[in-house]
């Protein structure tokens, strides 16, 4: 989005790590992503150093607009008329709900309807559903491969057991492009693994990069999401549709929001219904796929809902804002200073 806010003329200020690859003014908290950083045993002495920073150049903004989930509430409360929040973790935590309905001034995005469900009332102004650069993930048709194809974490919540048995039951080849946390080690040996050795049609190919989802992604049949948890957003969806490849996802989160069934992919409520899904992928237009990405999921879309929501913010407005699944509007004239 970032990218997105200065190819339309806006002022954009990234606070992040030292080796984010942006177009903005970019101020560091840290030489690299903390995340990859071996040396970081707890990030929240950056994290606070940072919110400093932002707080220290807030004058310089129109709008500050966090990325973070808790952290900078009680350091910016006085500045909520100017701040928005987009919240992208699982709010379906017992422990969140007292936090957030503590500060119920503080102007919060959700990305997705179904992430608020959990939380009592607090100050949603907009859903906003992420978006893509157009040109990331190229259109692929037809696709080279004929495998379906699973992305993401080895985890539970993310069920790659289910991939293996949709794609093992279907006698199609399956290939994981996945990545294996230490938290989840034990799931992974104990569950996943053995259920690789077992079945011959499954390829596990490890955590791949940007360029490599692209083929990756392009030349399956469709992309496995078989989740049982709400998951706010999978990202991963949007990603497949760039690619004109169709999604057969599990009913679960915010996946009614983003699969438009038997137009981008197929809805499915259980393991049969995912085999039923299999077998009717012929169905899909995958030049459809990438229709229902290019009018709903684009980076310029996204920038263009938040520039709604920082235009009202500055005007001293906080209505609330529906759902901006297919915005066609332009971005207007004039500039904002975002940070």
């Amino acid at each position: 989005m970032t990218e997105e806010l200065v190819r339309q003329g806006h002022e954009v200020t990234l606070f992040a790590s030292g080796d984010s690859m942006t177009s903005a003014r970019l101020v560091p908290c840290s030489q690299m992503a903390l995340r990859l950083n071996p040396a970081i045993q707890d990030p929240i002495p950056y994290h606070m150093m940072l919110l400093e920073e932002v707080r220290r150049q807030a004058p310089a903004f129109d709008i500050l607009h966090f990325h973070i989930d808790l952290l900078h509430f009680p350091l910016v409360r006085d500045l909520a008329g100017k701040t928005v929040t987009t919240l992208h973790g699982r709010l379906d935590l017992p422990d969140l709900q007292p936090f957030y309905a503590a500060f119920p001034d503080v102007p919060l995005v959700s990305i997705s309807h179904d992430q608020r469900r959990p939380m009592p009332p607090v100050n949603w102004i907009a859903t906003v559903h992420h978006g893509l650069a157009p040109d990331v993930l190229p259109f692929t048709s037809p696709p080279k491969g004929d495998y379906l194809a699973f992305l993401g974490r080895i985890s539970p919540e993310k069920r790659p057991d289910r991939a293996i048995e949709i794609a093992a039951r279907a006698g199609m080849p399956l290939k994981m492009a996945a990545k294996v946390d230490r938290v989840d080690e034990p799931y992974w040996l104990s569950e996943i693994e053995p259920l690789i050795r077992r079945y011959p049609n499954v390829e596990f190919i490890g955590e791949i990069n940007e360029h490599q989802k692209a083929e990756f992604l392009g030349n399956a049949r469709a992309l496995l999401f078989p989740i049982d948890w709400p998951e706010p957003f999978g990202l991963v969806m949007i990603e497949a549709m760039a690619c004109g490849t169709p999604v057969i996802a599990f009913r679960c989160g915010s996946v009614p929001e983003i699969v438009d069934h038997g137009v981008s992919g197929f809805i499915v409520d259980s393991t049969e219904e995912a085999l039923k899904a299999v077998h009717g992928l012929d169905r899909v237009d995958r030049r459809m796929v990438r229709a229902t990405f290019d009018r709903r999921f684009t980076a310029q879309r996204m920038a263009n809902d938040y520039l709604d929501i920082y235009r009202a913010l500055a005007s001293g407005s906080q209505r609330v804002m529906p759902i901006h699944a297919a915005n066609e509007s332009n971005a207007g004239p004039g500039s904002a200073r975002v940070a």
